[in-house]
């Protein structure tokens, strides 16, 4: 029927110069298009845009579809489908940019702002936010999936085309949807790529956008509940981190520890602080942002406990177990008499702040989950003979009820990871301890 409709009007217009459209024609071939495609006429809709017969009529009322075209695009993972609205989609803007003789170029970069036409500020938040859509589509449609792309200059760089497309990426980002998010993923990767690694300057950091993108990574890998874009979102924050300078890196590192709010991401971010400082000690010239007393100030957030030895060791065992591997490796590579870091020269404050606080959070928290098992096992036989389920609290807060054995589980495995922390605390004392007492031994030697 929508089909048939559509035709209908086609067949009205053939006839028609294009200056005799009326509005009425515009609305109808609208409505009917739109049909077509709701209802899945994706061929003959097709058949019709192709048909020369029609290239007048296309040219003029074709634009009409483009947003139905682009929200089908977005939405179905059909492959074939897709094939077909892409080329569709090419049709109609080729043929509407030919209509009003706007350069494609100049539409794509130089779209600029809207003088305000709305009386209420919902309206014309409205409006915005669906130009930032439409915009941050196209921008995926031309840069990842190539349409129209041959028409944009060949001289534009790389930072240029990441610096454009970073506010369509950040547009993208903010949405939940699955499909949204893949693809502000591949258009990040698409600007990405194009660039050499430590090339991206850091006065780009300036631009919110640039910012902004690299949290809302973090919000990718912590809480999309697909797995495939957890990881995406990992891969696209490591890469974006390999293309920025090391001031840039930097900045960036000290960003995400302060926002971040995740144990997991600030290990990430810890290894790729010991990354930087390992480069910068094999080079002949020491990299000042990752050693000396940039480095130190970086430590400070670093080797931190938000809440002293009360802090909370079990959430944030991913951040302290990166921690003290960063502090260790510190220890063996950088000698006290080179102290190229300044890890020695700040060491005491790092005991007193960090390490005498960990042992002491440690013991406390020990010290808790034994009584707690303690209390599971005297009590875990009555709550068999009852109803097979207990509860237990920890930290404040009590643990779901489940049977007594999962508990134990899960207080011996909280147990483990308290002895794996201490075990390289440990381990990174002994390692001061030694340091300390060649470089006394060297010292006395000499005099």
């Amino acid at each position: 029927m929508a089909v048939e409709e559509l035709q209908s009007i086609i067949k009205r217009c053939q006839i028609l110069e294009e200056q005799d459209f009326k509005e009425e024609d515009f609305g109808l071939f609208q409505l009917a298009g739109q049909r077509c495609i709701d209802e899945g006429y994706i061929d003959q809709l097709l058949e019709i845009i192709q048909n020369e017969k029609n290239k007048v009529i296309i040219k003029s009322m074709g634009w009409n579809l483009v947003g139905p075209v682009v929200r089908c695009l977005l939405w179905n993972d059909k492959e074939d489908d897709k094939r077909k609205y892409f080329l569709m989609l090419d049709l109609l803007i080729k043929g509407f940019l030919s209509a009003i003789g706007y350069p494609f170029p100049k539409m794509i970069f130089n779209h600029g702002r809207k003088k305000r036409t709305w009386d209420y500020l919902e309206f014309e938040e409205e409006e915005e936010k669906q130009l930032a859509d439409s915009l941050a589509s196209l921008a995926y449609l031309v840069f990842v999936q190539g349409i129209s792309i041959d028409q944009l200059p060949m001289v534009l760089s790389p930072s240029y085309l990441l610096r454009f497309n970073m506010g369509h990426i950040e547009v993208f980002l903010q949405r939940t949807e699955e499909s949204v998010l893949s693809k502000g993923l591949d258009l990040l990767e698409n600007g990405l790529l194009r660039i050499e690694d430590n090339s991206l300057l850091h006065q780009y950091l300036e631009i919110k956008s640039f910012l902004t993108v690299p949290q809302s990574l973090v919000k990718v890998m912590t809480l999309c509940p697909v797995e495939t874009l957890r990881k995406k979102g990992l891969a696209m924050l490591q890469l974006y981190i390999n293309k920025l300078d090391a001031q840039g890196k930097y900045t960036l590192f000290r960003c995400l520890l302060n926002t971040s709010n995740h144990s997991g991401v600030e290990a990430f971010v810890i290894q790729n602080i010991k990354n930087q400082i390992d480069i910068s000690l094999k080079r002949t010239h020491n990299n000042k942002w990752f050693t000396g007393p940039q480095l130190i100030s970086l430590l400070d957030l670093v080797l931190f406990l938000p809440e002293g030895a009360e802090t909370d060791l079990l959430q944030n065992s991913d951040r302290i177990m990166a921690s003290l591997n960063l502090l260790r490796y510190l220890v063996i590579k950088d000698n006290e008499n080179d102290n190229q870091t300044g890890l020695w020269t700040e060491l005491g404050k790092i005991e007193n702040n960090y390490l005498k606080p960990l042992h002491t959070g440690l013991n406390m928290s020990k010290a808790h989950y034994e009584a707690e098992i303690k209390n599971s096992q005297e009590n875990s036989q009555e709550f068999q003979n009852s109803k097979g389920f207990c509860s237990v609290t920890v930290g404040g807060e009590e643990i779901p009820n489940m049977p007594p054995e999962m508990q134990l589980k899960v207080l011996h495995s909280a147990l483990y990871t308290f002895d794996l922390i201490e075990s390289v605390l440990a381990r990174v004392e002994e390692l001061i301890e030694i340091k300390t007492k060649s470089t006394s031994g060297e010292n006395t030697g000499i005099k």
